[in-house]
C-alpha cells in the first residue's frame, strides 16, 4: 500500500493506491475538488449525526445517511475486536442482504479469524488500507465476507482500523475505490467513539439485566420448596442470563465418597439421552479424576474436549461430550463455606464466570438448605414411625395381661430371666406357637438397662424374603425400584435398645450371613448404601422351631445359631403348667369382659375341667381365643359351655395306650390347624380367615400348611 503527496504550493493531499493501479485519483471524484471547508461541514455533519448515537441501530443509520454523500461508496461492515483473537459483526449495511440474505445473516452471527490476512493488517496499520478482491481471492484467501462484497460487485475495499486511544475497538470496512485519508480517517475517528460509547452502554445494560436476573434468582431461590421449584429456577437464570444449560448437578452422599445426580436437563442432548441418562445413573467417585480436578479448584473449571479425548483415557462422560459437538465443558465445585457439596457442569463453548460464580454461590445455598430440609424430614419422619411403632407396641403389650403363671415350669423360666435380664448378652427364647415368647423378650427388655428405650420387633415370617433385608438394615434412596426416599431399618431404630427377631427360624438363607456380620461386628450397611454405621443393640430371637435340626437339615446356619444359642430359654407348652389353665382364663375373662361389655364372674367346674383335659396344641394364644367365644357365647354371669376341638383328653389318660394321642406335636398341629380352617369356611388370610383366629401372619400359615402337607380336601368337602 502507497500513498503519494503532490508538489504544488496548495497543501499536501493523501490519496490511496491499490496493487496494479497506477493512475492518482483524486479524493471523492463524483463531487468534484471538495474544499477542505466542505470537507469539515460534512464531517461537522457526520459528527453530528453519530454523536446521537445511542445504539447500534442508531450507528448503523447514521453511517448509511452519511455514505449516502460518497457516491462510490458500496456499502459498509463494521467488525468488532473480541478477547479471544477473533471478530463478530457489530453492525452492517443491510443493503447487502440483497445479494446473498442467507450467508449475510450467517456472517452476522459468525465469529471470524483475527489472524485471515486482511483484519490483522488493518489493525496493525495507522492509515487506511485498500484490498483488491479478485485479487485477494485470487492468492487463495478465502474469507467468506470477500464472496459477498464480489457477489455485490465491490472490487475495491477500504479498511481502517477504529481504536480510541490505544484500544482497539474492530475494522470499518468500506466498499470505495477512492477515498481521501484524512476524510476517512476522521470518519473512523467519530465511529470509533461512536462504538466505543455503544460497546460501554451495553456493557452496562448487560450488567444492570444480569444484577436484575440474579436478584430474582435470589428471590426465587428463597421461595424454593422442592426439587422440581430449583430446577426450574436454575434453568431459567442460566437461560436467560448466560445462555446455556444446565447439564448435571452431582451431590456428594452422607459417606462423603460418592457423588450421585442430584438435577440434570435432557432437552440438551439431543437424540442422545438414553446415553445421557446411562452416564447420569452412575454413582462417581469424589476421587474420579474430573470430578477431583474440580472439588479441588475454588471456582470453575474449563475443559478443553479435544485435549481430554487426546489423553486416551477411553473416559465415558469425554466421548459424550465429542458427540454433542461441544469444545469446552465447565465443572463449577458447589460449596457452603470450606465443604463440598457437590459438583455442577455446563456444556458450553462460552460463558460469564463472574456471573456463573455468582449464580453458583446461590445454587450451593439452596442444595445445602433442600439437602438439609431432607435430613430434618427423614428425622421427623423417623420420629413418627418411632411414635407409630410405640403406640402399635403398647397395643399389643394390653393384649396381655402380665405374665401369669406360679407353676414350677414358670419359675424356672421367671428365674432365668432374673440372670440374664441386666446383661446385654443375646437371648434365643424357645417354644411351641403360643407360648408367649413375644411376652417374655418384653419382661427381660422392662427389666434391662435399657428399658426406657423402645423395644423394636421384626416378624421374620411377616415380610417377604426380599424386603427383610431392608426391613432390617434400611435402604438409600434409588437402592432398588421403589425406594423413593430412605429409610431407616430396625436396626438402627432400636439403637441402644433391644431388637426382637420374632420366629428367627423363619429367616432366609442369604440373609442370615448379613445378621450374623451385624452380630459378630456390630455394624452394617443400608442396602444400596457404602457407608458403615455401628450399633449398639441387645438381640432377643425367638423360635417355634427346633433350629439345631434346622442346621442339620441345611435351612439355618450352624454358625448363627451358636452366636444366637447363648442364653437359651425354653417356655414350657401350656399342657405342662395345667396348674396355670385357671389363672390365665380368670385373667382373660375380666379382659374380655371389659372390652366386650358383659359382666362375666367365673368358670364352672364343668368348662373349667374340660380347659385342663385338653392338649392345647395353640398353647395360651389358643386359650385365649377359646376364653374370649365362650365369653361371647355365654348367657349368665357365668362360662358354663366351652367349644373345644373333639381332641380333648380323657380324665384318666394314663390309663391309655399312648396310640390314643396324636404320634408327634406336627401331627397335632396339623389336625388344629385343619379344625380351624373348617370354622373358617376354608378362608386362609384376611378377616374372619384363620390366619386371624390362629393369629400369626397368612404367609406363615400358608408355609406352615405347605410344611405339614395340608390340601385343600383336608377342610373343604370337594
Amino acid at each position: 500500500m502507497k500513498t503519494s503527496t503532490t508538489n504544488t504550493a496548495a497543501p499536501a493531499r493523501k490519496t490511496m493506491m491499490v496493487a496494479g493501479y497506477t493512475n492518482e485519483r483524486p479524493h471523492f471524484p463524483d463531487l468534484g475538488n471538495i474544499t477542505e471547508a466542505r470537507e469539515k461541514r460534512f464531517l461537522l455533519d457526520f459528527c453530528s449525526e453519530i454523536a446521537a448515537a445511542r445504539s447500534r441501530a442508531d450507528l448503523s443509520r447514521a453511517l448509511r445517511n452519511g455514505l449516502k454523500r460518497i457516491p462510490s461508496a458500496g456499502g459498509f461492515v463494521v467488525q468488532q475486536v473480541q478477547n479471544d483473537q477473533t471478530t463478530t459483526n457489530f453492525i452492517y449495511d443491510e443493503s447487502l442482504e440483497t445479494v446473498d440474505a442467507a450467508l449475510v445473516r450467517e456472517l452476522a452471527t459468525a465469529k471470524l479469524p483475527l489472524r485471515d490476512g486482511l483484519q490483522d493488517r488493518v489493525l496493525q496499520s495507522e492509515i487506511p488500507l485498500l484490498f483488491s478482491v479478485n485479487t485477494e481471492i485470487a492468492r487463495g484467501n478465502d474469507a467468506p465476507y470477500l464472496r459477498i462484497w464480489k457477489k455485490a460487485g465491490i472490487n475495491i475495499v477500504t479498511g481502517t482500523a477504529l481504536r480510541t486511544g490505544d484500544h482497539q475497538h474492530g475494522i470499518l470496512w468500506l466498499g470505495v475505490a477512492d477515498i481521501d485519508i484524512p476524510l476517512l480517517q476522521g470518519i473512523s475517528a467519530h465511529v470509533s467513539i461512536a462504538m466505543s460509547n455503544i460497546i460501554a452502554h451495553e456493557e452496562l445494560v448487560r450488567r444492570e439485566r444480569e444484577a436484575a436476573f440474579l436478584h430474582a434468582f435470589s428471590r426465587d431461590i428463597a421461595a424454593i420448596r422442592t426439587k422440581a421449584d430449583l430446577q426450574s429456577a436454575i434453568s431459567h437464570v442460566l437461560h436467560n442470563v448466560l445462555n446455556i444449560r444446565l447439564a448435571v448437578i452431582r451431590t456428594i452422599d452422607e459417606d462423603g465418597a460418592t457423588l450421585s445426580p442430584y438435577l440434570f436437563d435432557e432437552s440438551m442432548v439431543g437424540d442422545q439421552v438414553e446415553w445421557f441418562r446411562s452416564l447420569i445413573a452412575r454413582k462417581i467417585d469424589i476421587h474420579h479424576p474430573l470430578s477431583a480436578l474440580v472439588l479441588q479448584n475454588d471456582g470453575p473449571v474449563v475443559f478443553n474436549v479435544s485435549e481430554e479425548a487426546a489423553k486416551g483415557d477411553e473416559e465415558p462422560i469425554v466421548r459424550f461430550w465429542e458427540s454433542l459437538g461441544m469444545e469446552q465443558a465447565f465443572g463449577v465445585p458447589l460449596r457452603m463455606g470450606d465443604t463440598n457439596i457437590g459438583t455442577l457442569w455446563l456444556l458450553t463453548n462460552d460463558v460469564n464466570m463472574p456471573v456463573l460464580n455468582s449464580i453458583c454461590a446461590q445454587i450451593s445455598i439452596a442444595i445445602s438448605n433442600m439437602l438439609a430440609n431432607g435430613k430434618i424430614l427423614a428425622y421427623k419422619q423417623q420420629l413418627e414411625n418411632g411414635s407409630d411403632y410405640l403406640r402399635e407396641q403398647i397395643k399389643t403389650i394390653y393384649n396381655f395381661s402380665g405374665i401369669v403363671g406360679s407353676g414350677a415350669q414358670m419359675q424356672k423360666v421367671y428365674r432365668l430371666i432374673t440372670q440374664v435380664a441386666a446383661s446385654s448378652s443375646t437371648v434365643l427364647l424357645t417354644g411351641e406357637t403360643g407360648t408367649g415368647k413375644e411376652l417374655i423378650a418384653r419382661a427381660i427388655h422392662n427389666a434391662s438397662p435399657r428399658k426406657n428405650r423402645l423395644m423394636v420387633k421384626v416378624n421374620c415370617a411377616a415380610l417377604p424374603p426380599h424386603l427383610i433385608e431392608s426391613e432390617l438394615f434400611g435402604h438409600e434412596k434409588g437402592a432398588f425400584t421403589g425406594a423413593i426416599d430412605r429409610r431407616i431399618g430396625k436396626f438402627e431404630l432400636a439403637a441402644n435398645s433391644t431388637l426382637f427377631l420374632d420366629e428367627i427360624g423363619e429367616m432366609p438363607l442369604e440373609l442370615q450371613v448379613k445378621l450374623l456380620r451385624v452380630l459378630q461386628e456390630r455394624e452394617l450397611e443400608r442396602v444400596g448404601g457404602k457407608a458403615t454405621i455401628k450399633v449398639d443393640v441387645r438381640i432377643i430371637a425367638a423360635t417355634n422351631r427346633n433350629l439345631e435340626a434346622e442346621v442339620r437339615a441345611g435351612r439355618f446356619r450352624a454358625d448363627l445359631f451358636y452366636r444366637l444359642n447363648v442364653f437359651p430359654i425354653h417356655l414350657p407348652p401350656l399342657r405342662e403348667r395345667v396348674e396355670d389353665i385357671e389363672p390365665l382364663a380368670n385373667a382373660f375373662i375380666t379382659k374380655f369382659s371389659k372390652h366386650i361389655g358383659k359382666r362375666i364372674s367365673g368358670i364352672s367346674a364343668k368348662v373349667l375341667k374340660e380347659l385342663k383335659s385338653y392338649h392345647w396344641p395353640g398353647n395360651v394364644r389358643e386359650l385365649e381365643h377359646q376364653v374370649e367365644r365362650a365369653i361371647l357365647l355365654s348367657e349368665d354371669a357365668t362360662i358354663r359351655e366351652v367349644h373345644l376341638p373333639d381332641r380333648t383328653r380323657p380324665e384318666n389318660d394314663d390309663a391309655l395306650p399312648s396310640a390314643a394321642f396324636p404320634q408327634t406335636l406336627e401331627q397335632i398341629e396339623k389336625s388344629y390347624i385343619i379344625e380351624v380352617l373348617k370354622r373358617c369356611g376354608g378362608k386362609i388370610s384376611g378377616v374372619g380367615g384363620a390366619a386371624e383366629a390362629l393369629e400369626i401372619p397368612g404367609t406363615t400359615l400358608h408355609s406352615k400348611m405347605k410344611k405339614l402337607g395340608i390340601l385343600k380336601a383336608d377342610y373343604f368337602n370337594i
